[in-house]
């Protein structure tokens, strides 16, 4: 499916209702003035956007303040309980985390950007700002650009297109030329690393997960830290052990009831 950043005939009111909860979100919540002053927006609007959410029980309010209710979890519950790689790939993500001790994560692509699935710390996992449903820049991460390699080149630039290189490290790639060439390297590979790009001193090793058609349905990583993710560790040990945990998610999607 195409990515469009823009709808032809955008809904404003429906528009401004998701800039709220975004901005509820950021801020861990807010109060009716703080919001308006933030968003540009009048506070007989911005009231009346969060009484109806709050109708709808998407917000919840507590003495002045509106914050994100849980009917939130709810539906991500559902949505990802939906996907073949979460329910298959879950159990092996748990699996390598207690091989390797390491942090493993399962993701995929949506709308340009890598959704987290699923996490699982074993034992000497480093606790980073990482939780299911986290959305981070592709090109950032070992999983998105695990990813990107094996999308087609026109959708490649389609996304980073609408949603740029930003660079959240010194690290990070941040011309559209390095990253093609890292692309190929990654499909040559058949794993992509994260060489402190998208938190300092965090390293990650991923292989992507495909299709029977070749499509590319997500990837699952390993990430620690620099001091251990280094050397036969970092470039062949891990490599070797996320690509056999690819191939059995792969072989189970396609071929388990």
């Amino acid at each position: 499916m195409d990515m469009k950043t823009e709808p032809n005939y955008p809904v404003r009111t429906t528009a401004r209702s998701f800039e709220i909860l975004e901005f509820l979100r950021e801020n861990h919540g807010a109060g009716v003035t703080e919001a308006a002053t933030a968003l540009d927006m009048s506070k007989g609007v911005v009231h009346n956007h969060l009484n109806t959410l709050e109708a709808s029980e998407y917000i919840v309010k507590e003495d002045d303040e509106y914050r994100l209710s849980l009917r939130f979890l709810e539906l991500g519950e559902y949505q990802r309980n939906q996907s073949r790689l979460y329910t298959i790939g879950r159990e092996h993500v748990e699996e390598l985390a207690a091989e390797t001790g390491e942090l493993v994560n399962l993701a995929t692509e949506e709308h340009g950007r890598c959704v987290y699935l699923h996490l699982s710390r074993g034992e000497q996992a480093v606790e980073v700002d990482i939780h299911a449903g986290c959305r981070p820049p592709l090109h950032t991460t070992a999983l998105g650009k695990a990813i990107l390699a094996h999308l087609p080149e026109e959708r490649t630039k389609e996304i980073i297109d609408a949603r740029g290189m930003r660079q959240s490290t010194k690290q990070s790639i941040g011309d559209i030329d390095e990253l093609f060439s890292e692309l190929g390297e990654v499909r040559d590979r058949g794993v992509a690393f994260d060489r402190e790009e998208r938190l300092p001193g965090l390293r990650c090793v991923a292989a992507p997960i495909k299709k029977n058609n070749g499509k590319v349905a997500g990837a699952i990583s390993v990430s620690g830290p620099m001091t251990r993710l280094q050397g036969e560790t970092f470039k062949q040990t891990l490599p070797d052990l996320v690509r056999s945990t690819a191939n059995v998610i792969e072989l189970n999607i396609e071929y388990s009831d």
